[in-house]
Protein backbone atom coordinates (compact mmCIF):
# COMPACT_ATOMS: atom_id res chain seq x y z
CA UNK A 1 0.00 0.00 0.00
CA UNK A 2 1.07 3.13 -1.16
CA UNK A 3 2.02 5.68 1.92
CA UNK A 4 0.85 8.55 -0.24
CA UNK A 5 -3.14 7.07 -0.01
CA UNK A 6 -4.92 8.70 2.05
CA UNK A 7 -7.92 6.37 0.73
CA UNK A 8 -6.49 2.87 0.75
CA UNK A 9 -9.82 1.00 -0.10
CA UNK A 10 -9.33 -1.22 2.14
CA UNK A 11 -13.53 -1.35 3.30
CA UNK A 12 -12.61 -0.07 6.90
CA UNK A 13 -13.33 3.45 8.13
CA UNK A 14 -10.35 5.49 9.35
CA UNK A 15 -11.40 8.95 9.12
CA UNK A 16 -8.05 10.47 10.88
CA UNK A 17 -6.91 9.66 7.09
CA UNK A 18 -8.25 12.93 5.74
CA UNK A 19 -6.62 14.73 7.80
CA UNK A 20 -3.09 13.54 6.07
CA UNK A 21 -4.27 15.72 3.12
CA UNK A 22 -1.36 18.64 2.23
CA UNK A 23 -2.51 21.67 1.42
CA UNK A 24 -4.20 22.15 -2.16
CA UNK A 25 -1.93 23.42 -4.51
CA UNK A 26 -2.34 27.36 -5.42
CA UNK A 27 -4.52 27.41 -7.91
CA UNK A 28 -7.33 25.19 -6.25
CA UNK A 29 -6.70 26.99 -2.64
CA UNK A 30 -10.24 28.71 -1.25
CA UNK A 31 -10.04 30.53 1.91
CA UNK A 32 -14.04 31.36 2.37
CA UNK A 33 -14.40 31.49 6.25
CA UNK A 34 -15.07 27.89 7.71
CA UNK A 35 -19.13 28.05 8.19
CA UNK A 36 -20.46 26.45 11.45
CA UNK A 37 -22.07 23.36 10.25
CA UNK A 38 -22.88 19.67 11.54
CA UNK A 39 -22.41 16.78 8.60
CA UNK A 40 -25.19 14.35 8.76
CA UNK A 41 -24.21 10.71 9.53
CA UNK A 42 -24.15 7.86 6.68
CA UNK A 43 -27.24 7.16 5.49
CA UNK A 44 -28.87 4.04 4.82
CA UNK A 45 -28.02 5.24 0.85
CA UNK A 46 -24.13 4.24 1.39
CA UNK A 47 -25.31 0.60 3.81
CA UNK A 48 -27.25 -0.12 0.76
CA UNK A 49 -24.26 -0.16 -1.71
CA UNK A 50 -21.11 -0.76 0.66
CA UNK A 51 -23.32 -3.80 2.89
CA UNK A 52 -23.06 -4.30 6.38
CA UNK A 53 -19.92 -6.24 6.85
CA UNK A 54 -15.88 -5.46 7.30
CA UNK A 55 -14.62 -7.14 3.52
CA UNK A 56 -11.41 -8.58 4.48
CA UNK A 57 -9.86 -8.05 0.93
CA UNK A 58 -8.99 -4.94 -0.73
CA UNK A 59 -12.20 -3.75 -2.34
CA UNK A 60 -9.87 -1.50 -4.96
CA UNK A 61 -7.23 -2.07 -7.69
CA UNK A 62 -3.96 -0.41 -7.64
CA UNK A 63 -4.88 1.90 -10.45
CA UNK A 64 -8.09 3.38 -9.18
CA UNK A 65 -6.84 4.42 -5.81
CA UNK A 66 -4.04 6.16 -7.55
CA UNK A 67 -6.56 8.13 -9.36
CA UNK A 68 -9.13 8.48 -6.53
CA UNK A 69 -6.23 9.53 -4.43
CA UNK A 70 -4.58 12.17 -7.17
CA UNK A 71 -8.21 13.47 -7.44
CA UNK A 72 -8.28 13.90 -3.43
CA UNK A 73 -4.91 15.79 -3.61
CA UNK A 74 -5.74 17.81 -6.48
CA UNK A 75 -8.73 18.89 -5.28
CA UNK A 76 -10.15 17.98 -8.70
CA UNK A 77 -13.37 15.87 -9.70
CA UNK A 78 -13.15 12.12 -10.48
CA UNK A 79 -15.06 11.65 -13.75
CA UNK A 80 -15.73 7.97 -13.14
CA UNK A 81 -16.36 5.92 -16.85
CA UNK A 82 -17.64 2.34 -16.84
CA UNK A 83 -20.03 -0.01 -17.96
CA UNK A 84 -23.96 -0.56 -15.47
CA UNK A 85 -23.74 -1.86 -12.29
CA UNK A 86 -19.43 -1.89 -12.22
CA UNK A 87 -19.88 0.32 -8.89
CA UNK A 88 -18.90 4.09 -10.43
CA UNK A 89 -21.62 5.21 -7.65
CA UNK A 90 -20.43 2.83 -4.81
CA UNK A 91 -17.01 4.58 -4.96
CA UNK A 92 -17.89 7.58 -3.80
CA UNK A 93 -20.09 5.75 -0.81
CA UNK A 94 -16.79 4.21 -0.13
CA UNK A 95 -14.81 7.41 0.02
CA UNK A 96 -17.31 8.78 2.41
CA UNK A 97 -17.18 5.76 4.17
CA UNK A 98 -13.46 5.04 4.92
CA UNK A 99 -12.48 8.87 5.32
CA UNK A 100 -15.65 9.42 7.80
CA UNK A 101 -17.09 12.02 5.43
CA UNK A 102 -20.85 11.88 6.69
CA UNK A 103 -23.57 11.44 4.11
CA UNK A 104 -22.91 11.37 0.71
CA UNK A 105 -24.34 14.60 -1.28
CA UNK A 106 -26.47 12.96 -4.51
CA UNK A 107 -27.39 14.71 -7.75
CA UNK A 108 -28.93 12.02 -10.20
CA UNK A 109 -28.86 13.45 -13.38
CA UNK A 110 -31.37 13.15 -16.00
CA UNK A 111 -32.34 15.16 -19.72
CA UNK A 112 -34.47 17.78 -17.71
CA UNK A 113 -31.40 18.85 -15.02
CA UNK A 114 -30.13 22.24 -15.22
CA UNK A 115 -27.10 23.71 -13.48
CA UNK A 116 -29.73 25.58 -10.96
CA UNK A 117 -31.27 22.53 -9.61
CA UNK A 118 -28.15 20.99 -8.01
CA UNK A 119 -27.27 24.98 -6.24
CA UNK A 120 -30.12 25.96 -5.31
CA UNK A 121 -33.90 26.17 -5.75
CA UNK A 122 -36.55 29.33 -4.94
CA UNK A 123 -40.21 28.71 -4.50
CA UNK A 124 -41.21 32.42 -4.93
CA UNK A 125 -44.62 30.82 -5.98
CA UNK A 126 -44.50 29.27 -1.61
CA UNK A 127 -43.68 32.57 -0.91
CA UNK A 128 -46.41 34.70 -2.49
CA UNK A 129 -48.96 32.25 -1.56
CA UNK A 130 -47.98 32.69 2.12
CA UNK A 131 -47.86 35.90 1.94
CA UNK A 132 -51.28 35.94 1.08
CA UNK A 133 -52.82 33.87 3.75
CA UNK A 134 -51.36 35.84 6.03
CA UNK A 135 -52.96 39.26 4.81
CA UNK A 136 -56.06 36.96 4.70
CA UNK A 137 -55.76 36.21 8.47
CA UNK A 138 -54.96 39.27 9.33
CA UNK A 139 -57.72 41.54 7.12
CA UNK A 140 -54.87 43.68 6.41
CA UNK A 141 -51.77 44.30 4.29
CA UNK A 142 -49.18 43.39 6.36
CA UNK A 143 -46.75 46.03 7.92
CA UNK A 144 -43.00 47.23 5.88
CA UNK A 145 -40.68 45.11 6.86
CA UNK A 146 -37.25 43.86 5.38
CA UNK A 147 -38.12 42.13 2.15
CA UNK A 148 -35.39 39.38 3.42
CA UNK A 149 -37.54 38.58 7.03
CA UNK A 150 -38.75 35.10 5.58
CA UNK A 151 -36.97 34.43 1.93
CA UNK A 152 -34.65 32.11 3.44
CA UNK A 153 -37.69 29.73 4.08
CA UNK A 154 -38.14 28.92 0.52
CA UNK A 155 -34.38 28.89 -0.58
CA UNK A 156 -32.95 25.33 -0.44
CA UNK A 157 -29.60 24.33 -1.51
CA UNK A 158 -29.51 21.78 -3.65
CA UNK A 159 -26.44 19.00 -3.27
CA UNK A 160 -23.89 20.54 -5.26
CA UNK A 161 -24.92 24.11 -3.64
CA UNK A 162 -24.63 21.99 -0.36
CA UNK A 163 -21.05 20.30 -1.14
CA UNK A 164 -19.63 24.05 -1.73
CA UNK A 165 -20.46 25.50 1.84
CA UNK A 166 -17.42 26.41 3.55
CA UNK A 167 -16.57 23.42 5.69
CA UNK A 168 -13.53 22.32 7.13
CA UNK A 169 -13.89 19.11 5.93
CA UNK A 170 -14.80 18.08 2.31
CA UNK A 171 -17.84 16.69 1.64
CA UNK A 172 -18.67 14.02 -0.93
CA UNK A 173 -20.89 14.71 -4.25
CA UNK A 174 -22.61 12.06 -6.20
CA UNK A 175 -23.08 13.55 -9.96
CA UNK A 176 -24.62 10.18 -11.22
CA UNK A 177 -24.96 9.48 -14.78
CA UNK A 178 -24.01 12.74 -16.19
CA UNK A 179 -24.05 11.58 -19.86
CA UNK A 180 -27.70 11.85 -19.35
CA UNK A 181 -27.99 15.39 -19.35
CA UNK A 182 -28.77 18.11 -22.10
CA UNK A 183 -26.15 19.16 -23.58
CA UNK A 184 -25.35 22.41 -21.93
CA UNK A 185 -25.02 20.82 -17.97
CA UNK A 186 -21.55 19.92 -18.70
CA UNK A 187 -20.48 23.19 -20.22
CA UNK A 188 -22.21 25.51 -17.19
CA UNK A 189 -20.70 23.41 -14.55
CA UNK A 190 -17.26 24.40 -15.60
CA UNK A 191 -17.24 27.82 -13.78
CA UNK A 192 -18.57 26.38 -10.12
CA UNK A 193 -16.17 23.52 -10.31
CA UNK A 194 -13.00 25.63 -11.24
CA UNK A 195 -14.13 28.80 -8.84
CA UNK A 196 -15.80 26.85 -6.05
CA UNK A 197 -18.73 29.34 -5.38
CA UNK A 198 -21.83 30.53 -6.94
CA UNK A 199 -24.17 33.87 -6.46
CA UNK A 200 -28.01 33.50 -5.41
CA UNK A 201 -29.65 36.74 -6.82
CA UNK A 202 -32.29 36.47 -4.42
CA UNK A 203 -30.20 36.64 -1.50
CA UNK A 204 -27.45 39.26 -3.42
CA UNK A 205 -30.63 41.94 -3.62
CA UNK A 206 -31.20 42.42 -0.25
CA UNK A 207 -27.46 41.96 0.62
CA UNK A 208 -27.26 45.98 1.59
CA UNK A 209 -30.00 45.47 4.21
CA UNK A 210 -29.53 41.97 5.55
CA UNK A 211 -26.39 40.37 4.57
CA UNK A 212 -26.81 36.65 6.67
CA UNK A 213 -29.85 34.87 5.60
CA UNK A 214 -30.32 31.26 6.69
CA UNK A 215 -31.26 28.70 4.17
CA UNK A 216 -32.03 24.98 3.89
CA UNK A 217 -29.85 22.77 2.77
CA UNK A 218 -29.89 19.60 0.96
CA UNK A 219 -29.05 17.81 4.59
CA UNK A 220 -32.25 19.14 6.02
CA UNK A 221 -30.64 21.38 8.06
CA UNK A 222 -30.40 25.42 8.23
CA UNK A 223 -27.24 27.44 7.30
CA UNK A 224 -26.04 30.83 7.26
CA UNK A 225 -25.12 32.64 3.11
CA UNK A 226 -23.47 35.88 3.79
CA UNK A 227 -23.87 38.43 0.88
CA UNK A 228 -25.85 35.93 -1.16
CA UNK A 229 -22.63 34.01 -1.86
CA UNK A 230 -21.80 30.29 -1.38
CA UNK A 231 -18.04 29.72 -1.33
CA UNK A 232 -15.92 27.06 -0.22
CA UNK A 233 -12.82 26.11 1.87
CA UNK A 234 -12.21 22.67 1.73
CA UNK A 235 -13.01 21.55 -2.25
CA UNK A 236 -15.71 18.46 -1.89
CA UNK A 237 -14.53 15.57 -3.50
CA UNK A 238 -16.69 15.14 -6.48
CA UNK A 239 -17.49 11.58 -8.16
CA UNK A 240 -19.32 12.12 -11.50
CA UNK A 241 -20.19 8.62 -13.50
CA UNK A 242 -20.67 8.19 -17.14
CA UNK A 243 -21.87 5.23 -18.70
CA UNK A 244 -20.16 6.18 -22.15
CA UNK A 245 -23.36 7.55 -23.59
CA UNK A 246 -21.73 10.68 -24.96
CA UNK A 247 -18.54 12.36 -25.13
CA UNK A 248 -17.59 15.26 -23.02
CA UNK A 249 -16.15 18.64 -24.00
CA UNK A 250 -12.64 19.45 -23.78
CA UNK A 251 -12.88 21.59 -20.88
CA UNK A 252 -14.87 19.63 -18.47
CA UNK A 253 -12.22 16.80 -19.45
CA UNK A 254 -9.18 18.84 -18.67
CA UNK A 255 -10.52 19.67 -15.23
CA UNK A 256 -11.12 16.23 -14.24
CA UNK A 257 -9.28 13.41 -13.56
CA UNK A 258 -10.52 10.26 -15.63
CA UNK A 259 -11.03 7.09 -14.36
CA UNK A 260 -12.24 4.01 -16.16
CA UNK A 261 -13.33 1.57 -13.77
CA UNK A 262 -13.10 -2.04 -14.60
CA UNK A 263 -15.95 -4.71 -13.00
CA UNK A 264 -14.58 -6.23 -10.20
CA UNK A 265 -13.12 -9.49 -10.24
CA UNK A 266 -11.28 -11.98 -8.38
CA UNK A 267 -10.35 -10.30 -4.90
CA UNK A 268 -12.45 -7.61 -5.18
CA UNK A 269 -15.59 -9.68 -6.00
CA UNK A 270 -15.05 -11.62 -3.45
CA UNK A 271 -14.78 -8.40 -1.23
CA UNK A 272 -18.08 -7.67 -2.64
CA UNK A 273 -19.98 -11.10 -2.11
CA UNK A 274 -18.29 -10.65 1.76
CA UNK A 275 -19.19 -7.05 2.77
CA UNK A 276 -22.99 -8.22 1.65
CA UNK A 277 -23.58 -11.87 3.25
CA UNK A 278 -20.51 -12.08 5.52
CA UNK A 279 -17.02 -13.44 5.40
CA UNK A 280 -17.90 -17.44 4.36
CA UNK A 281 -20.10 -16.51 1.50
CA UNK A 282 -17.56 -16.48 -1.25
CA UNK A 283 -16.31 -19.90 -0.83
CA UNK A 284 -20.33 -21.06 0.04
CA UNK A 285 -21.56 -19.78 -3.20
CA UNK A 286 -18.62 -20.19 -5.39
CA UNK A 287 -20.48 -22.37 -8.09
CA UNK A 288 -22.52 -19.69 -8.49
CA UNK A 289 -19.94 -16.95 -8.45
CA UNK A 290 -18.24 -19.45 -11.22
CA UNK A 291 -21.08 -18.92 -12.68
CA UNK A 292 -21.44 -15.63 -12.91
CA UNK A 293 -17.22 -15.09 -14.58
CA UNK A 294 -17.77 -17.60 -16.95
CA UNK A 295 -20.86 -16.27 -18.36
CA UNK A 296 -19.43 -13.04 -18.76
CA UNK A 297 -16.35 -14.55 -20.85
CA UNK A 298 -18.29 -14.45 -23.47
CA UNK A 299 -18.51 -10.90 -24.19
CA UNK A 300 -22.03 -10.18 -23.30
CA UNK A 301 -22.71 -7.40 -20.11
CA UNK A 302 -24.32 -8.80 -17.49
CA UNK A 303 -23.69 -5.86 -13.91
CA UNK A 304 -22.45 -7.64 -10.46
CA UNK A 305 -26.53 -7.37 -9.40
CA UNK A 306 -26.93 -9.92 -10.79
CA UNK A 307 -24.71 -12.06 -9.41
CA UNK A 308 -25.84 -10.77 -5.54
CA UNK A 309 -29.50 -10.63 -7.21
CA UNK A 310 -28.26 -15.13 -7.51
CA UNK A 311 -26.76 -15.47 -4.19
CA UNK A 312 -29.45 -14.07 -2.04
CA UNK A 313 -32.13 -16.38 -4.05
CA UNK A 314 -30.43 -18.83 -4.05
CA UNK A 315 -30.07 -18.94 -0.22
CA UNK A 316 -33.71 -18.64 0.34
CA UNK A 317 -35.20 -20.47 -2.41
CA UNK A 318 -32.32 -23.45 -3.67
CA UNK A 319 -32.60 -27.01 -1.93
CA UNK A 320 -29.78 -28.78 -4.45
CA UNK A 321 -27.14 -27.70 -6.76
CA UNK A 322 -29.73 -28.17 -9.98
CA UNK A 323 -31.95 -25.79 -8.08
CA UNK A 324 -29.30 -23.16 -7.80
CA UNK A 325 -27.78 -23.87 -11.51
CA UNK A 326 -31.33 -23.01 -12.26
CA UNK A 327 -31.71 -19.97 -10.39
CA UNK A 328 -28.21 -18.51 -12.03
CA UNK A 329 -29.44 -19.10 -15.45
CA UNK A 330 -32.96 -17.18 -14.62
CA UNK A 331 -31.10 -14.52 -13.39
CA UNK A 332 -27.79 -13.69 -15.03
CA UNK A 333 -29.45 -12.93 -18.52
CA UNK A 334 -26.75 -10.49 -20.26
CA UNK A 335 -28.04 -6.78 -20.43
CA UNK A 336 -26.29 -6.71 -24.36
CA UNK A 337 -27.63 -8.87 -27.18
CA UNK A 338 -24.13 -9.81 -28.43
CA UNK A 339 -20.47 -9.60 -27.54
CA UNK A 340 -18.80 -6.09 -26.39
Amino acid sequence: MSEWFVYQGSGRPDPARIDRLPEPPPWRAFDAPVVPYEVPALDSATRRRLGTGTAPLPIQDPDTLELVNAALYLRRPLLVTGEPGVGKSTLAHSVAYELGLGRVLEWPIVSRSELRDGLYTYDAIGRLQDAQLRRAAEDRAPAAGPESEDIGRYIKLGPLGTALLAADRPRVLLIDELDKSDIDLPNDLLNVLEEGRFPIPELERIADRTPVVRVLTDDGRKVEVTEGQVRCRAFPFVVMTSNREREFPAPLLRRCIPLDLKAPRDERLAALVQAHFGQDAYEANHDIVDHFTEAEADGALRPTDQLLNAIFLAQHAARDAARREEISELLMQPLDRGPR
